[in-house]
């Protein structure tokens, strides 16, 4: 296990070393740069405009560029970003872990749901509870993220039940107790979680009940059930296992698909994460910001997959023996 996980890990470094060199290439064969966007300014003058490009380095090739951010990036130096003039990690750490919380959170409430409806949609075939999660299905995933977002907002706003935006109450926030304070971001994290976690559950859920349909009506489940075992032992012990396999392997293409999902629900909520940072990054062109957010995104992708990797192995052991 420990040298499959170690060959996993050797992967990685190769992975980011390509991410990074293409998405450098890109941001250098964009027309313009961070400098061209501040001529637009007519309060700068060229004097200004020349001491930032030999501050930035903007002023040699491709490859002098990519060697000199690469040298730093390899001891975990990202730089500094060109529009906040701040250490690009210490503007990613704190909008990271927000999105995070929002991304880990929908997570765990997607599958929470998804599983046990669509083990109950299976066993259940044909009747109202199989209709009521084929319902759910169909709302979730017939209905675009970004509208859903926006229909929840108009909700709140009608309502006054839950905030229209933000993570935090920016006027009381100082005087809260800590307690108040849990309470008061996970009242903010609700509307986000259940738009983020309707179209994740939707499609983890069909999956399930389909997965668990054929693995009930598999040859080792008549044998358990013609043992006299009970029937949910059967459901549960049996056919879950194996059913449930197939949706284990998603799980590191699910973590990046929440996180590249979540950033349309944080522009529409305001939510401070990585959305609103990276957009306005991209726009702008600052370079060591942009370089720094899609490291982080890959880094990301690859553990959810190592992860996944494991816990698969966990609940299979052919597959842990291989």
């Amino acid at each position: 296990m420990w040298v499959y996980v170690a060959r996993r890990l050797l992967a990685i470094p190769p992975l980011l070393l390509a991410v990074s060199f293409i998405t450098y290439l890109l941001l250098y064969v964009a027309p313009g740069d961070y400098v061209t966007h501040l001529k637009e300014n007519p309060a700068i003058t060229e004097e200004a405009l020349g001491e930032l490009i030999r501050k930035y380095g903007l002023d040699g090739g491709f490859w002098t560029r990519y060697g000199h951010w690469l040298a730093n990036a390899v001891t975990l130096d990202f730089g500094y970003s060109f529009k906040y003039d701040l250490p690009v990690f210490s503007l990613i750490s704190e909008r990271l872990s927000n999105t995070l919380l929002l991304s880990v959170t929908s997570m765990i409430a997607a599958w929470s749901l998804a599983i046990p409806l669509g083990v109950l949609a299976a066993v259940y075939q044909g009747t109202f509870i199989d209709k009521i999660a084929g319902f759910l299905a169909f709302f979730g995933l017939s209905i675009p993220r970004v509208f859903y977002a926006l229909l929840a907002v108009l909700f709140a706003a009608k309502t006054g039940w839950f905030p229209t935006g933000g993570m935090r109450d920016q006027i009381e926030w100082d005087g809260f107790t800590p307690w108040e304070r849990f309470k008061d971001v996970t009242h903010h994290l609700v509307l986000p979680v259940f738009v983020i976690a309707t179209a994740e559950m939707a499609s983890h859920m069909r999956q399930m009940r389909a997965q668990m349909l054929e693995t009930l009506g598999r040859d080792f489940v008549r044998t358990a059930r013609a043992k006299g075992l009970g029937f949910w032992t059967v459901v549960w012990k049996h056919a879950f296992g194996n059913a449930v396999n197939p949706l284990v392997t998603q799980f590191g293409y699910s973590l990046a698909a929440l996180l590249t999902g979540s950033f349309l629900v944080e522009v529409v909520f305001s939510w401070p994460g990585m959305a609103r940072l990276t957009v306005d990054a991209v726009f702008s062109q600052d370079e060591p910001l942009v370089m720094a957010s899609v490291i982080m995104a890959t880094v990301m992708l690859s553990v959810g997959n190592l992860i996944a990797d494991l816990l698969l192995a966990a609940i299979d052991p052919r597959i842990r023996l291989e």
